[in-house]
């Protein structure tokens, strides 16, 4: 094993540990309105969220608003290697397991978003952005950024920041972090 990969790993176990403190310790309801007020300028654009797993930060107060005026889809895993599709949601709507458990839309159409609130394990500065380690994210955010503008905003508890957090040429940044202390970090435009 690589010393990069060493390092994810060893940064992934730790930011798990602090995902969770967080957690189990923080009201939402900052974060909530943080991040309402940060896509406002977005308002009608398409918006994907996620359906929050573990202990992630919950975007679906969020996503139901957004949903009351313009259009939200949610990823799916289509396979290993490979970039996410994202399926139209609405609040309501059936879901079934997918892989890695992650609910999806039962049945529903694809939808290109414009703007993508981002799950993470930890973030760190110029909008570095640790995951999983199976690369979905940044495989979809390179991808989308082929296609047509999109904006990247990470969702996290402000406890989820990693100063030394390590990063591969492949890793995509985020345009922004939102936590429930609010613009934890914005690229410049």
């Amino acid at each position: 094993m690589t010393d990069l990969l060493s390092k994810k790993m060893a940064a992934r176990q730790a930011a798990v540990v602090r995902r969770a403190a967080a957690h189990a310790g923080i009201d939402q309801t900052g974060a909530h309105r943080h991040l309402w007020a940060f896509l406002a300028p977005y308002a009608g654009q398409a918006l994907a969220g996620y359906m929050p797993i573990r202990t992630e930060i919950d975007p679906l107060r969020v996503m139901t608003g957004w949903a009351a005026e313009a259009s939200v889809c949610v990823p799916q895993i289509v396979g290993a290697d490979q970039p996410l599709q994202f399926l139209r949601w609405q609040p309501g709507a059936e879901m079934t397991q997918g892989a890695f458990n992650v609910p999806t839309p039962a049945e529903a159409a694809p939808l290109l978003p414009a703007v993508v609130i981002v799950p993470l394990l930890a973030f760190g500065p110029n909008g570095a952005r640790l995951g999983y380690g199976k690369g979905h994210y940044d495989r979809t955010l390179a991808a989308l950024r082929t296609q047509h503008p999109v904006l990247a905003v990470g969702f996290a508890f402000a406890d989820q920041f990693d100063s030394d957090l390590p990063q591969e040429a492949t890793d995509q940044p985020l345009d922004a972090v939102i936590t429930e202390r609010g613009i934890a970090f914005q690229a410049a435009p």
